[in-house]
């Protein structure tokens, strides 16, 4: 049932995302909403649909995105597993996870974009790229963690109750 809510929450958030965040930007870095949900929502203790939801809103992004087709379903496959992976080292604390996870999520979705725009001919400066957009995009998105955190570790509870031994 959890992956049937990933398709409105998640199509919301690319329309807020592109419609209004687009217009919040730190030199040219802007914040990822959907990276943010999908990292917030498999560092939740009791999710079991992270994959389903990263997959979901990969394609979302990619048929939306004028990235090569794939790339950011790439991207978000590869920030879920590392999300995952901090789960795993720091499962008392979520929320470390999540910061963790958001910075290196947004290093790799933006180093994924990149490879697929020079593999396309599109020359982009590798370390202007990463002072004037990937370094300000993580700062918008780390600003936005706790707070995406939260909301959908609200969602979370809701779709997975925690279970009452009697």
């Amino acid at each position: 049932m959890a992956y049937l809510l990933a398709v409105p929450i998640l199509g919301l958030l690319i329309i807020f995302q592109s419609a209004l965040f687009s217009r919040v930007h730190l030199l040219y870095g802007t914040a990822d909403l959907v990276l943010l949900a999908l990292l917030a929502w498999a560092v939740q203790e009791r999710v079991k649909s992270a994959w389903q939801w990263t997959v979901i809103g990969g394609v979302l992004v990619s048929v939306v995105s004028a990235l090569p087709l794939g790339a950011a379903l790439l991207g978000y496959l590869l920030a879920t597993g590392v999300a995952l992976a901090f789960r795993r080292w720091v499962w008392q604390v979520p929320s470390l996870a999540m910061v963790a996870g958001t910075f290196f999520g947004t290093v790799i979705t933006h180093a994924v974009s990149l490879a697929a725009l020079r593999s396309v001919g599109t020359p982009i400066p590798l370390v202007e790229a990463l002072n004037i957009v990937t370094l300000p995009s993580a700062l918008l998105n780390l600003l936005l963690a706790i707070p995406v955190y939260a909301l959908l570790g609200d969602l979370a509870n809701w779709v997975y109750p925690e279970e009452i031994e009697i």
